[in-house]
């Protein structure tokens, strides 16, 4: 699985990609991952990427030009289809962050996981020219009804939501058999660890429910549904 990663901010990435299984799973070649620094592609020397707003408004948006080459050269495309899209190959997916997106949810990371190689461009100030929207992606992606800076937090949630889906990436594949979201409205159960009982005070104690301590595995199945 490779992803690639258009931003004007490469440097959010670099603890990300150094850490825990992220890390692991790129040294064993099993996902790969690209910061693309959008102002190589600027309009200008001064590497501008943005501009004021048609019509008037508060801030300021990503233009089309730069997003448009760097696409160009990162998918090593030079032509449209039929349809106005960028030609690329089918198990690419081409992404925007916008708070205007579809909720990303655990279906839809699934879906993610069957491609070979996802796209990412990471939104800043009031978001991106529209005709990037209209023209260049295949799919408008939020992670919640609220705001951030940009899209590089929500990137950094797409690869390891998508990741966890890579064959090795996991220590314990049947970690993704009962986790949470994969059914509809499905949250797993209570989980607890040693110690079974944790003594606050004389007269209080934090305990895990018997059952799960009983070694009935009838009881236990019935408990976890």
């Amino acid at each position: 699985m490779r992803f690639d990663i258009l931003t004007i901010f490469p440097e959010y990435f670099n603890s990300f990609i150094k850490s825990s299984l992220i890390e692991k799973a790129i040294k064993k070649g099993l996902i790969e991952i690209n910061i693309y620094d959008l102002r190589n592609w600027s309009i200008n020397k001064h590497g501008q990427v943005d501009d004021k707003i048609f019509g008037g408004g508060p801030g300021m948006l990503l233009r089309i030009e730069p997003i448009y080459m760097a696409l160009k050269e990162i998918l090593g495309v030079q032509e449209y289809d039929g349809k106005g899209k960028l030609n690329k190959d089918p198990k690419t997916k081409v992404v925007l962050f916008s708070a205007s997106g579809e909720v990303l949810k655990q279906k839809k990371v699934i879906d993610f996981s069957s491609y070979n190689r996802i796209v990412m461009i990471c939104g800043r100030y009031e978001g991106v020219d529209f005709r990037v929207k209209e023209h260049l992606i295949d799919e408008e992606i939020s992670i919640g009804e609220y705001v951030l800076f940009g899209g590089e937090a929500p990137a950094m949630v797409l690869i390891e939501g998508v990741s966890r889906y890579v064959d090795g990436v996991l220590g314990n594949e049947e970690s993704l058999k009962e986790e949470s979201f994969v059914e509809e409205g499905y949250v797993e159960y209570p989980q607890y660890t040693r110690p079974s009982k944790f003594v606050i005070s004389d007269d209080v104690s934090w305990d895990v429910p018997d059952v799960l301590i009983s070694g009935d595995h009838k009881k236990i199945e019935d408990f976890k549904k």
